[in-house]
């Protein structure tokens, strides 16, 4: 830790030598942006419209006559965007140079056609000229929708998916890759915590949040190791404008599991100190669907909260936010007697038996479970420098812990027991804007360590390492936008070694007639990535898109040293010190091309990774599977790391009618698909496992400025889900089995309900998912390997069936 803060001290020298921060206060005291907001047509003020730069996290809200004032700017070029409820986004670049003046005019319509990004570049950028491709959802959309936590909100994104492990665990996949090969960021950093596992999910409030950024594609340019797939960026809400105290109230039910959520934020900004709080608690019951009724243990709880305080002066700004995730969840073993039932191990008298499992309505948790805790706090700095540069830095600390529990008779002792501390690191510096090239530099990584106790152990205690230096530059030629960089890794992992005695207690040397659990390890890797991209837009209707990017990961922990039970994969696995680092190296190609009545995109892409890693079963001599005799109580069969040459190749195409003048009318269609296969690979092996299936998502859908009488911004709408059969799967040694497609049918519809004054009052959401209460298993949920029925004959467990949901959200505005 000293070391790092002795380098960071010293790059500060090196690559800013001579600026000056006495220059700063008089340059910014100068440097204002003023002006109005108006509607396009009318020239009418739009009063309360936002003016907000996402770079340098300050905004203004426009006054009754559409007046606006910023200060407090540094020189330079920057990114602006100007919202009003029911207006297309209005983006575009401004250049900041003493008291600057810039009118917006907006136009009324119901599309998005141009979203601001600030995932995977250096500095926030309009979609159009993001070479990469990426998705934008805001709050709207996550209030409209039906999910069960953070990752299953976004999971109709095309090229996304989820594997799940019930509906409280969700992690996302991109275009077919997850698990460490996707890099999950909140309030700035990287998320840390125990992403390695099927059962551990996301743990990040979904009410928190403004809007939420997937890139697509490798991004170790700008994350390192573990960006190879790309990254679910959770931007948590931006800072209000000066001089306003704001909230929400919401509450939602879903009547399949009886989940009850809560929530509620205040925020301010005064004088240019703000200020925030949130806190959420959810509780759910056992789900249920057609075939297996109510799952028992599906059951999860959650309490929520954070607080945040900033300040934007002259010389830039300083925030510090803390949040605490705190989650209950059951895990699914799928256990039944002969007759179909869900069995649930009690105690009786002292004695552990089973017995058929009752009270599914009950939110009260049973064993086995697990108990997540997740403390996160981040200082983000952005400091204006006399001589027109930036200087950012963001520091960060997480502690994660883990406690899974399984003992019936001691319920409350953690039988696996991980604790994971984090701290992240990232400073970069801003260039000034010279002959339009937009560049910067820094560092970033973490310095991680693991340590392990209770009764069960899946992975060694370990330190880990990470270091990484970048370059990443943009510009503008006319309608053609250039942006590339390259950038050095290097990662360190330690091992710690555990030895057993013979009753299986963990000792601190080998011990006669003891066993070594973990055997002590050190692991160095390191890469040099690289990407270049385009974006050209050849018409105000068409934009092209070609980006080429290496990016690489490091082996996790469990890929290199798992020795146990890995209960929520229903799973015994093996790790494979040998593993050598994936390296991915990926194209894309995309096209946009927009039109009052017809909106469509398209995009291809071509991963090529070497050194894959993947899990497969392992098979005894009897050509069985195999499964361990110590610490195996449940039986499970045993799996173990391996690598191979991985090609993956697929896209995604969407076509979104909205017929003019009727541009209230949508018809969207997105369709994705990606196929993945390895080098030299048998019948049986030739495809990767875990791969999703082909999807068409279609909707159609009306949305409503004005509906009259107290309705507001109504929306109402039909959804079509259709999956298609999976049977390009990694069969050997029975690893992995085919799923058949199904086809799911949601609808949703709500409205703001204002006052006479136009002032919204609350905002009603109500939504059905699975109309036709289908009974169906995901390619990726870990419970369709659960054990079979024997009443059925039906392997594994079910998805969610039908539910309905409602939803509550009461703005607080204080003048």
């Amino acid at each position: 830790m000293q070391t790092l803060r002795v380098f960071i001290a010293g790059l500060l020298c090196l690559i800013i030598p001579g600026f000056s921060f006495a220059h700063t206060a008089t340059d910014a005291n100068d440097n204002t942006l003023s002006g109005k907001v108006v509607d396009k047509s009318s020239h009418t003020a739009l009063p309360g419209a936002t003016i907000y730069f996402p770079d340098l996290h300050v905004g203004a809200s426009a006054d009754a006559q559409g007046n606006y004032n910023i200060k407090n700017l540094p020189k330079g070029r920057f990114l602006v965007e100007v919202h009003y409820i029911g207006y297309a986004a209005f983006t575009t670049s401004v250049i900041i140079n003493g008291a600057t003046t810039h009118d917006f005019e907006l136009a009324e319509t119901l599309i998005e056609k141009n979203e601001v990004v600030i995932t995977g570049v250096n500095m926030a950028t309009s979609v159009k000229q993001n070479p990469t491709p990426i998705s934008v959802i805001r709050k709207e959309y996550l209030d409209q929708q039906i999910s069960t936590n953070i990752i299953d909100a976004i999971s109709k994104i095309p090229g996304v998916n989820q594997v799940t492990t019930g509906p409280a665990i969700s992690k996302p996949f991109i275009r077919g890759l997850g698990y460490n090969r996707v890099v999950v960021v909140g309030d700035g950093i990287r998320q840390e915590g125990q992403q390695w596992g099927d059962e551990h999910g996301i743990e990040i409030d979904d009410y928190n949040v403004s809007k939420i950024e997937v890139l697509k594609g490798p991004a170790s340019l700008a994350y390192g190791s573990d960006a190879l797939a790309g990254v679910v960026n959770i931007v948590p809400p931006t800072l209000l404008p000066e001089g306003s105290i704001k909230g929400n109230v919401a509450a939602n039910y879903l009547t399949n599991n009886g989940q009850v959520s809560y929530h509620a934020d205040l925020a301010g900004n005064q004088n240019g100190f703000s200020w925030s709080v949130y806190g959420t608690q959810k509780w759910a019951h056992d789900y249920k669907n057609k075939y297996d009724d109510y799952v028992f243990n599906s059951r999860f709880n959650n309490t929520n909260y954070g607080a945040s305080i900033g300040l934007n002066k002259q010389w830039g700004y300083s925030r510090l936010s803390f949040t605490s995730f705190n989650q209950n969840l059951g895990l699914v073993e799928g256990d039944r007697d002969e007759q179909g039932h869900f069995i649930q191990p009690v105690n009786v008298n002292g004695t552990e038996e089973e017995a058929v499992a009752t009270n599914f309505k009950s939110y009260s948790m049973n064993v086995p479970k697990q108990k997540i805790n997740h403390q996160k706090l981040v200082w983000d700095n952005n400091l204006y420098l006399g001589n027109g540069g930036r200087l950012g830095l963001t520091l960060g600390y997480q502690y994660n812990q883990r406690r899974e529990f399984g003992n019936v008779l001691a319920p409350d002792e953690p039988e696996l027991h991980l604790q994971l501390k984090t701290f992240n690191y990232n400073l970069k510096y801003f260039f000034p804007e010279m002959a339009g090239w937009q560049t910067s530099v820094g560092v970033n990584g973490m310095q991680q360590n693991n340590r392990i106790s209770g009764d069960e152990f899946l992975i060694p205690a370990y330190d880990l390492f990470d270091f990484g230096a970048f370059a990443i530059t943009r510009k503008t030629f006319n309608k053609l936008t250039l942006s590339g960089g390259l950038r050095f890794d290097t990662r360190s992992l330690n091992g710690k070694a555990l030895y057993l005695d013979e009753d299986g207690a963990p000792t601190s040397a080998p011990k006669d007639g003891g066993s070594t659990k973990f055997a002590k390890f050190d692991r160095n890797f390191s890469n040099v990535s690289g990407s270049v991209g385009i974006s050209y837009e050849a018409s105000d209707k068409v934009t092209l898109k070609l980006n080429a990017a290496r990016g690489f990961r490091a082996p996790n922990i469990a890929e290199l040293a798992a020795n146990g039970v890995h209960e929520g994969t229903i799973k015994y696995e093996y790790g494979n010190a040998d593993l050598k680092p994936e390296v991915s190296t990926q194209g894309d190609a995309g096209v946009d091309f927009n039109t009052q009545h017809v909106s469509i995109g398209a995009s291809v892409f071509y991963n090529h990774i070497t050194n894959f890693i993947y899990s497969r079963k392992l098979l005894n001599t009897a050509g069985t599977d195999s499964i361990p005799a110590t610490d195996n109580d449940e039986g499970f069969s045993a799996f173990k790391y391996q690598q191979n040459t991985a090609n993956l190749y697929g896209g995604e195409l969407s076509l979104d009618i909205h017929p003019h003048p009727i541009d209230w009318l949508h018809f969207e269609n997105t369709f994705s698909y990606v196929r993945a296969v390895a080098s030299n690979g048998t019948d049986s092996t030739k495809y990767l496992p875990n791969i999703p299936a082909g999807r068409w998502l279609s909707e159609l859908r009306g949305n409503f400025k004005k509906v009259g009488g107290c309705l507001r911004n109504a929306y109402a709408g039909v959804q079509m889900d259709l999956n298609l059969d999976q049977n390009n799967v990694f069969s050997a040694y029975e690893t992995e089995t085919s799923t058949k497609g199904y086809t799911l049918l949601n609808a949703h519809l709500g409205a703001d309900i204002v006052n006479k004054n136009s002032k919204t009052l609350f905002s009603l959401h109500f939504a059905v998912n699975n109309i036709g209460d289908v009974a169906y298993q995901s390619h990726l949920s870990r419970l369709k390997y659960a054990p079979e029925n024997e009443a059925t004959g039906r392997m594994g467990v079910f998805n969610m069936g039908r539910t309905f949901s409602v939803k509550v959200a009461v703005p607080i505005d204080f003048k």
